[in-house]
């Protein structure tokens, strides 16, 4: 087989094998998931013809930019003012202060049903890959089985898989948001967001619970109200209880704003009749609502520790897996009615 050393693919030593350019991938990485009779074969001739990773390439050039992907899921950019779409520019700004390209694909509802990886992958274009938001149907659990390059999750992290993952404080940012309703006299306070459709709501819960649980204050089933589709991840109509708390902790800023529209929809107002508070510190322009009490996400720290750690993975530097959590702030921006003083 002549070949150009300088060319050579994972996808040329799968033709010349006759196996899958997946199964090359594994046996070069040590991965799990091909026989050592196969990975010693895989080896041997990816020796023998040549074979270095585009990583490899670039550093025996004597290059340092490399190319990062970066993998939204659609259902998360309903217009290009929205949150993972700030996010994803503070990347690709962190990335260019690197010399490094972003290239941007977005996931569909079909393609990560079915588990179908993404041209980033097949046709191998990225050194790494960044995933902001956690996609649907398992697609996180099911790109990082089947990709051996460097992978980062961002806003998101998943507990059954051993990967880097950059989040804000959820769990702690909802707890203060809770104590600051309790420290102004509310007692009656629903949650609201979906349980379990993410990590980080479920996180944000926990903040909430912890809060209520401490105070010895109840929480009512009738007072969670589900704000999104667990599957799709998209938004639904909210469904209010016959007797309504006096105050909501939401899951995000997002949420928090359609709360405010249906609120004021049957005649309540915030705060007056109902407080209401968010997470992110991030509403997209045109959505209309009053000043928010929420808390405050760094997303230019989130986009630094992301783009640091993925190209500490593929430079094969010295660098701690797991969770990085980023630090928040409580931005009280008078949403919270002060039952205390009356």
């Amino acid at each position: 087989m002549a070949q150009n050393k300088n060319n050579v693919r994972m996808a040329d030593i799968a033709k010349e094998l006759g196996i899958s350019t997946v199964a090359v991938s594994k046996a070069l990485n040590n991965q799990k998931g091909v026989s050592e009779e196969l990975r010693a074969r895989v080896k041997e001739l990816a020796e023998q013809l040549g074979y270095r990773s585009p990583a490899q390439m670039r550093r025996l050039q004597g290059k340092t930019d490399y190319n990062i992907g970066v993998l939204i899921a659609d259902n998360y950019l309903g217009n290009s003012d929205s949150f993972y779409w700030k996010l994803y520019q503070e990347v690709t700004a962190r990335a260019m202060k690197k010399d490094c390209f972003v290239l941007l694909e977005l996931l569909s509802k079909d393609d990560a049903q079915a588990h179908r990886l993404p041209k980033l992958v097949t046709e191998d274009k990225a050194d790494g890959l960044i995933i902001i938001g956690k996609p649907p149907f398992d697609y996180a659990k099911a790109l990082k089985n089947a990709w051996h390059k460097p992978i980062v999750y961002l806003d998101f992290y998943d507990s059954d898989i051993s990967a880097d993952s950059v989040i804000s404080n959820g769990f702690y940012g909802t707890f203060l948001l809770t104590q600051h309703l309790i420290e102004r006299g509310h007692k009656d306070i629903g949650f609201v967001g979906t349980l379990l459709a993410t990590d980080s709501i479920t996180d944000r819960y926990l903040g909430y619970t912890k809060a209520m649980l401490e105070h010895h204050l109840p929480i009512r089933p009738e007072w969670i109200l589900p704000d999104r589709d667990p599957d799709t991840g998209l938004s639904i109509p909210l469904q209010f209880p016959k007797e309504m708390p006096t105050a909501f902790v939401c899951n995000c800023d997002f949420t928090a704003a359609a709360l405010i529209d249906q609120l004021k929809a049957k005649g309540l107002r915030v705060p007056y009749d109902v407080s209401v508070v968010g997470f992110d510190n991030y509403l997209v322009s045109g959505i209309h609502t009053i000043p928010l009490t929420t808390y405050s996400v760094d997303l230019h720290e989130m986009a630094h520790i992301a783009v640091r750690a993925v190209l500490k993975r593929i430079l094969g530097d010295p660098w701690k897996l797991g969770m990085h959590v980023s630090a928040g702030e409580l931005i009280d921006n008078g949403s919270v009615r002060d039952l205390k003083r009356e």
